[in-house]
This record gives C-alpha cells, sequence and structure tokens, in this order.
C-alpha cells in the first residue's frame, strides 16, 4: 500500500527505486524514462492502483536544439522601431549554410506523454530522449494507450522522431512528397516555394512562394505612464 505521507513525486521515486529523474516544476511534475525502460514504466503507470494512469491525453515531439538560448530582448530596449526586441537570428531564420549545428544540446529529440488518472484526479508527463540525433527513434506506445496512435503520427511527420513499433507510421499533416520536418528547430521558416491543390490538374502543385517574409513581433506589457493616466480619467469621468 502507497504511503500517503510521502508526496507523489517522492511515491514515484519510491517506487522506481531513484532509477528515473522526477522534476517537480510550476505544480507539475515530469518522470524521465530512457526508450529503453519506456514500456516497463508505462504499463507500471497505467496498471498499478496507486497510479491508474489509464488516459493518454497528448503525446509530442521536442527539438531541444536552441534550448535555453534567447534572441528577443524584452527588458532593456527602447519603445520604438518594429524589431527592436531582436538580438540575433533565432531557429529558423538563418542562412541554409548557417543553420544551428545538430551537436548543439546534449539530448536533442524527446517524446513527451502527457497522462491522466481519472481515479486519482492527477496528471503527469512522461519524457524520453532518442539515443541517436541522426535517427532519434523511440519505442512507440500505441500497445500501452492505443490513443496515442494519430500524435505519434504527428511527431514523426513534424519533427522526425521515429517510433518503433507503430502500426501505420506515416506522415498525417504535410503532403506525401514534402521533403524535411518542420517543427525541427534547423528548418528554414522562409522558404521558395509553395503548394496548393490544382483542381483542374486534381493534384498538388509547387509553386514560387507568393508572400513576403515576416518577422513576428511578440507583445510585452510594460509600466507605462499612459495607463495610469487613462485609469486615473476613466475614475474621474465616473465620479461625476
Amino acid at each position: 500500500m502507497a504511503d500517503e505521507t510521502l508526496s507523489f513525486a517522492e511515491r514515484l521515486r519510491q517506487r522506481f527505486e531513484g532509477r528515473y529523474e522526477v522534476i517537480e516544476s510550476l505544480g507539475e511534475i515530469t518522470m524521465v524514462v530512457p526508450p529503453t525502460d519506456l514500456h516497463e514504466a508505462a504499463r507500471s503507470l497505467r496498471d498499478e492502483r496507486e497510479f491508474a494512469f489509464d488516459q493518454l491525453t497528448d503525446l509530442c515531439g521536442v527539438d531541444y536544439l536552441s534550448y535555453g538560448q534567447v534572441e528577443w530582448d524584452t527588458t532593456d530596449v527602447s519603445s520604438e522601431g518594429f524589431s527592436r526586441g531582436v538580438e540575433s537570428l533565432g531557429p529558423g531564420r538563418f542562412r541554409w549554410e548557417d543553420r544551428p549545428a545538430a551537436d548543439a544540446a546534449a539530448q536533442r529529440f524527446a517524446s513527451v506523454i502527457h497522462l491522466l488518472s481519472v481515479r486519482h484526479n492527477r496528471r503527469l508527463r512522461l519524457r524520453t530522449f532518442a539515443a541517436d540525433d541522426l535517427l532519434p527513434v523511440v519505442p512507440s506506445v500505441t500497445e500501452i494507450w492505443p490513443g496515442a496512435n494519430w500524435f505519434e503520427r504527428e511527431s514523426f511527420d513534424l519533427f522526425g522522431i521515429l517510433y518503433e513499433g507503430h502500426p501505420d507510421l506515416r506522415r498525417i499533416l504535410t503532403d506525401y512528397g514534402f521533403v524535411g520536418h518542420p517543427f525541427r528547430k534547423d528548418f528554414p521558416l522562409i522558404g521558395n516555394v509553395e503548394v496548393r491543390f490544382d483542381p483542374e490538374k486534381g493534384r498538388v502543385v509547387y509553386e514560387p512562394v507568393s508572400i513576403d517574409p515576416r518577422v513576428g513581433v511578440p507583445r510585452v506589457v510594460r509600466q507605462d505612464s499612459r495607463y495610469e493616466q487613462s485609469r486615473s480619467e476613466s475614475a474621474a469621468g465616473q465620479g461625476k
């Protein structure tokens, strides 16, 4: 029987004898499991009454190539200019010959599984890193949670992560002839061609890109005296 005096994170560490890293951050718990142990850990989390994670709510790929690198400065810049916050060319905005090196991260590709236990009203994030960055392969969990099927196809399509044991691993969002994986951090955001369906030809056609590239600016809320003035004027108007 579980020791109810222990926190959930401590019970995870106790159950798996400290073999896996358990991270507590922002009220969420993540357990990092190597690919070789993923099936064993997943079955325990699903089948053991203490955990009962019977639902997989989401699964996604992650590319940690530029993890921890910041390209936007929102603290010590002026309040004028469209590109005032850009300090450097970040992921996706670079010349192909200057693309980020694949060895910039110790472990680049991960498959992240989000689990829900209805019995205990509890959530857990289960993360596993692919051992090889050049050919990222992790086990499929469709055998344990069948709902992972399309999620794993999406992760394969967008990140190029191969899910070993998946019953039908093929692209799900991009065109069958698409080259590359759009969510990888070394995939260029500015392309030279675009695709559309041509009803006359009855197929997808490739054409020169017809839109101008742009850089999105994140919205940053700063302290500004104009806001205080507006509140004061509004309060004064309501008091009349």
